[in-house]
């Protein structure tokens, strides 16, 4: 049975945290709640300017998922700023290249890859990050024709962006979006990529996206689970997700 695995971005926890001094509420002890939920793994993205996880959290939180095993550790961020270092160091089950600017709120784009200039500049750091035992996965728009190029350049999985997908929802768009995303994961797939999601994916919009995208490995979900988490408990949020991983396995 082909199941998606729920990755918990702790991004807004360090969020809340950052706005005080101190270090709570602390991202480990989060983090531990979420893989005691039954989370399959944990998502950061490390930005240069340490606006939520900074630098002291990235190892305190490999240590913590090193402690359960069969979980994950996933490491978000631009390979061109501060994502590389992090990397080599810590040696996370997976890194998630993205392109954002120092200066964005949050990430917007995936890579352009029809862009020559940019697939010689991705492809060496792709084979750095394998080389420390990563799986690299390319942040990408729902563009089937582009799926083919990021197995090209050496990528091990897409994660889809899917704030499109999100703003859709519940619209008279919604259908012809999700064909996009729909197709993009099956050009993905048979160009031999497996294939992530994240951004802007909740408890309402989650399950439709994944009964018609079939074949998604991991969604990694930050912003709403954190959110909805003040409605019903981090632990009981969790739980809700899985639910939905559950109803919606193959």
């Amino acid at each position: 049975m082909f199941r998606t695995q729920l990755s918990v971005n702790l991004n807004k926890v360090a969020l809340l945290r950052n706005s005080r001094d101190g270090n709570w509420p602390d991202p480990v002890f989060f983090g531990r709640i979420a893989l005691e939920a039954g989370a399959s793994g944990l998502t950061v993205h490390p930005r240069p300017d340490e606006r939520h996880i900074r630098a002291s959290d990235v190892p305190a939180l490999s240590g913590l998922v090193k402690t359960y095993p069969g979980r994950e550790y996933n490491i978000e961020g631009n390979p061109f700023h501060n994502l590389m270092t992090h990397l080599e160091a810590v040696r996370p089950h997976q890194a998630t290249f993205v392109p954002d600017s120092t200066d964005q709120k949050t990430s917007d784009h995936g890579f352009d890859l029809a862009d020559e200039t940019v697939c010689e500049s991705v492809r060496p750091l792709i084979e750095a990050a394998q080389s420390w035992g990563c799986r690299v996965s390319l942040f990408m728009d729902p563009v089937p024709e582009l799926m083919a190029k990021a197995k090209a350049l050496g990528a091990d999985r897409v994660e889809l962006y899917t704030e499109g997908w999100a703003q859709a929802y519940g619209t008279d768009q919604e259908a012809t979006v999700l064909a996009q995303y729909a197709a993009s994961v099956r050009a993905a797939r048979a160009a031999g990529l497996e294939v992530n999601a994240g951004h802007d994916l909740s408890l309402d919009n989650l399950e439709t996206f994944l009964k018609a995208c079939t074949g998604i490995s991991e969604v990694s979900i930050g912003h709403a689970l954190i959110a909805e988490a003040l409605q019903y408990g981090l632990h009981k949020t969790v739980r809700h997700y899985k639910a939905i991983l559950d109803r919606t396995a193959q």
